[in-house]
């Protein structure tokens, strides 16, 4: 007999072996490692010594009811949608002050080139297409970015996340993939990029492809904005102005079910065709809950998350906003090169619920999510709409005059949602993966769901008659 094993500790290993064989569903993995953690809980009891009066253990009375069976989704709905609420509700006056003051500012740039007598392509270029497009990125994203990131980062900073996680772990596995992947997608909401190199965690080739190709399934920071500018202009017509913030809060919150739902559902069909195998397991370890550093925290998001992504977006909005302008004002035939750009993919977008604006918005922004938005105002701007962009009243009033209803904006969320990856998550995969087919394979994968999904959904408001 081994040093160090008794006869007891054979007797118990004995039972938990009598258990499996009698026809105990729990794998043996998670037999083992319970029991492990059971025989070293015991073992630690018995050779230290603790205060009587000692403190309430916080820690697993909490975890007791954040990953409770019954608890743990609730509640995390519902921080999810506080979030949201304050996101939605905080960001309205100050994008509304900062369309505000591009727009008067912009009058004033149009003032100073009249007067310096500049031609009129330099200030289409300049002020029309560079600066009106910089500064729609920041008057819509920098309110609810600056709102929404330090909110996460203190639920991050105090332990929760992990217990998102821990939530979805059980599903994961029943949907053929790993359980480490709930940690990926969770990453995923920060950024597709970051989620797709956090899939290195994954040991299983097989597993860490489906991470890979579902990662872009969850709303990453680009699309944030989307989401939550178009719940609030359009999603929440039918209620009072009271009621608006919540009904806007719980419409992002379930385009975050949905994107969960459909990770779930893509990994289960690609364990089953592409990615055939028999699923691992894992042993997640809880981290011990903080108290959150409120200023570090706040600080720390602001110039990690918003201020970068920020950056990234005025960079890559720049040359689109130029790139725009230059489609619109440049003519072949009777027609600017963006009209007949639209008019082709006009059919197409009309079937799945958007127009061809609205696709030509999601092809030029295929560097970054974040500027999607923004080349869509100035493309329809660019088409003859005469109307100054004031604040978001008047840009609901732009897509308005352009046809948009309820049903646009809930396509516009759901392609939002569920189409291809950026173009810096789209090389990121090709890095991590070395393959040009599983790099078009997710592209290709996400866009095809995108265009199904808004196409049923369209058919069938347009069938019952819900919209006009």
């Amino acid at each position: 007999m081994a040093a160090g094993i008794g006869k007891n500790d054979l007797n118990h290993l004995y039972a938990i072996a009598r258990r499996i064989e009698m026809g105990n569903k729990e794998p043996i993995r998670d037999v083992l490692v319970e029991q492990i953690f059971q025989y070293s809980q015991k073992i630690a009891e018995e050779v230290t010594k603790t205060n009587e009066n000692k403190r309430m253990d916080w820690d697993n009375k909490l975890d007791d009811i954040l990953t409770s069976r019954y608890l743990g989704f609730p509640i995390m709905l519902a921080m999810l949608g506080v979030v949201f609420w304050i996101t939605i509700a905080g960001a309205n006056v100050p994008s509304d002050l900062l369309a505000s003051g591009f727009g008067w500012l912009e009058g004033k740039l149009t003032a100073l080139f009249m007067w310096a007598g500049a031609p009129a392509w330099l200030h289409g270029i300049l002020v029309l297409g560079l600066f009106r497009g910089v500064s729609w990125v920041v008057s819509v994203m920098l309110p609810p970015m600056a709102i929404f990131f330090p909110l996460f980062a203190l639920l991050e900073d105090f332990g929760y996340l992990p217990r998102v996680a821990f939530n979805l772990d059980r599903l994961f596995k029943r949907a053929g993939g790993h359980g480490k992947q709930s940690l990926t997608m969770a990453m995923g909401f920060g950024c597709n990029a970051a989620g797709i190199v956090s899939c290195r965690i994954i040991e299983s080739p097989r597993e860490r492809m489906i991470a890979i190709l579902t990662n872009n399934f969850v709303p990453c920071n680009g699309r944030w904005p989307t989401l939550i500018l178009m719940s609030s202009l359009f999603m929440t017509a039918a209620v009072g102005t009271g009621e608006s913030i919540t009904v806007a809060a719980l419409i992002v919150v379930g385009m975050v079910l949905f994107g969960i739902m459909m990770t779930l559902f893509v990994s289960w069909a690609l364990s089953k065709t592409l990615l055939r195998g028999v699923p691992s397991h894992f042993t997640l370890e809880l981290p011990p809950y903080r108290k959150p550093q409120v200023v570090r925290t706040f600080v720390r998001s602001v110039f990690d998350k918003t201020l970068f992504v920020l950056k990234r977006a005025v960079i890559t909005a720049a040359p689109a906003g130029v790139i725009t302008w230059l489609l619109a004002n440049i003519t072949v035939g009777e027609q600017s090169m963006l009209a007949h750009a639209v008019n082709w993919l006009q059919p197409f977008g009309h079937a799945i619920g958007l127009d061809g604006y609205i696709l030509m918005a999601f092809i030029l922004g295929l560097p970054a999510n974040e500027i999607v938005v923004p080349i869509l105002i100035m493309a329809y701007m660019a088409s003859g709409a005469m109307l100054e962009l004031e604040d978001l009243s008047a840009l609901k009033a732009l897509f308005l005059e352009h046809g948009w209803t309820w049903l646009t904006a809930l396509n516009v969320m759901l392609f939002s949602l569920l189409h291809y990856p950026c173009g810096t998550t789209l090389y990121t995969i090709a890095k991590e993966t070395k393959s040009a087919k599983w790099t078009v394979l997710a592209a290709l994968i996400p866009l095809s769901i995108a265009i199904v999904v808004c196409f049923v959904v369209t058919q069938i408001v347009r069938y019952f008659g819900w919209v006009a």
